[in-house]
């Protein structure tokens, strides 16, 4: 099955504005767009969201809008729960979806939100700290609030999704994870099979939570997906 021209989507982690995936666009232009979250770019994209389903919303449209047949979705951590409800959307709207890519996310029946990881602005940054030690060390200190304010509301927002909510995708499912990875495990992204009817494939790169991004093994292992 090929999915050579299939339109790329790619949703960005918690706190994330997209740097982090500048190679991962790079490998997969020129039919590769960033999922712009709702409030997440200044006011000319409204205001932040208020629910998780919300996210959701804005995601789908954002996907229709483009009008590309067959899309493929890649998410990374927070962003691979928002591309997995996304795809059961744009299934249930009609929309044929070619494959889900999930990178840096357990499966949605192992997540959980540690509650110290949003209880405040230090915790916060101590949570980051410890999944991507450096992420945020070279950012101005007006930039690192900014960011961890982010990402504190992406995972209360992240709190509301269930499983259990979400049924089956029809699409295969591309589970991924740095092998220096603290936030999941081989056995964690494997169970990512539970969740599709359209077949799973799982691999392990080298890098940690978010520098898997940058691992020229897993740009190429991306365009491989895409090539179906």
């Amino acid at each position: 099955m090929n999915r050579e021209s299939a339109g790329v989507f790619v949703f960005p982690g918690a706190g994330s504005f997209g740097s982090e995936l500048t190679l991962v666009l790079e490998e997969l232009k020129p039919s590769a767009w960033l999922l712009r979250y709702p409030g997440r770019f200044g006011r000319d994209f409204g205001r932040a969201a208020t629910s998780f389903e919300e996210v959701v919303e804005s995601c789908v449209s954002q996907v229709r809008r483009v009008q590309r047949a067959r899309p493929v979705l890649v998410g990374h951590s927070y962003g691979a729960y928002v591309a997995h409800a996304t795809a059961g959307e744009l299934e249930n709207l009609g929309t044929e979806v070619s494959a889900l890519v999930v990178a840096g996310a357990t499966a949605p029946a192992q997540l959980t939100v540690p509650e110290s990881a949003t209880r405040d602005q230090s915790d916060t940054a101590a949570y980051l700290d410890s999944i991507d030690p450096g992420l945020i060390s070279d950012a101005s200190s007006e930039w690192q609030e900014i960011i961890i304010e982010t990402v504190m509301q992406d995972l209360r927002l992240l709190k509301e999704f269930a499983a259990s909510k979400y049924p089956k995708v029809r699409c295969p499912i591309f589970a991924a994870r740095g092998d220096g990875d603290p936030l999941t495990s081989t056995t964690g992204i494997g169970e990512w099979v539970d969740v599709t009817v359209g077949g799973f494939t799982q691999r392990v790169f080298p890098g940690g939570h978010s520098d898997l991004l940058n691992s020229p093994e897993f740009a190429s292992w991306l365009r491989e997906v895409r090539s179906g």
